[in-house]
């Protein structure tokens, strides 16, 4: 006996810009777990940026170890998922990217010649600094703390900790001003209320 099965009204499967930059970032967290060298060819820093012009990109799917991806990688999917919802797949794509590449820039300018920076953390601070001024009432739990805080408290509070030797902070700080910056264009260009 055989059965007829009908697709039709099958929306099909999309991973979405969200889905995306984490499986991406995970693709490469394996392949240079496997082959480390690959942080010299993908990692990015002042001294080989013009032999290795694709670093300026690159360096935001790599991450120094299983700690430093999941903690990107968490927060991005929670704030990703949130900012998405309120101004769409494409303006945060856009604040990601941009905010990823302003952290780079900062990070050229503001970083010794020699150091090599690696992580999405620039674009994670960049849609964190976007939230932050869409939402400036949204509180959140961080663990292990068990009382909630503000997100402002939680994502200026997170880049003042982590500016410990061995930190790109250049890049947070890049990627934090973009993402704060988008956020008030974002809502002073729409009539919605923000709570």
């Amino acid at each position: 006996m055989a059965f007829r099965v009908n697709y039709r009204g099958s929306q099909g499967f999309s991973l979405g810009p969200l889905g995306f930059l984490i499986v991406a970032n995970l693709i490469v967290f394996i392949a240079t777990t496997f082959r480390p060298q690959l942080i010299f060819l993908l990692g990015l820093s002042a001294q080989d940026l013009f032999s290795q012009p694709w670093t300026i990109v690159t360096n935001m799917f790599v991450h120094g170890g299983l700690g430093h991806i999941f903690a990107n990688m968490l927060t991005l999917y929670f704030y990703g998922s949130y900012l998405i919802n309120l101004v769409g797949e494409k303006k945060f794509f856009a604040v990601y990217f941009l905010g990823g590449l302003l952290g780079n820039v900062a990070f050229l300018l503001l970083a010794p010649s020699f150091a090599i920076a690696i992580g999405a953390s620039g674009a994670v601070f960049a849609v964190g600094g976007a939230l932050t001024v869409l939402r400036p009432k949204m509180t959140v739990y961080i663990f292990p703390l068990p009382v909630p805080l503000p997100l402002w408290v939680v994502v200026i509070g997170g880049f003042f900790i982590m500016t410990s030797p061995g930190i790109a902070w250049q890049a947070h700080l890049g990627g934090l001003v973009l993402g704060l910056a988008a956020g008030y264009l974002f809502r002073k260009g729409t009539s919605r209320l923000y709570y």
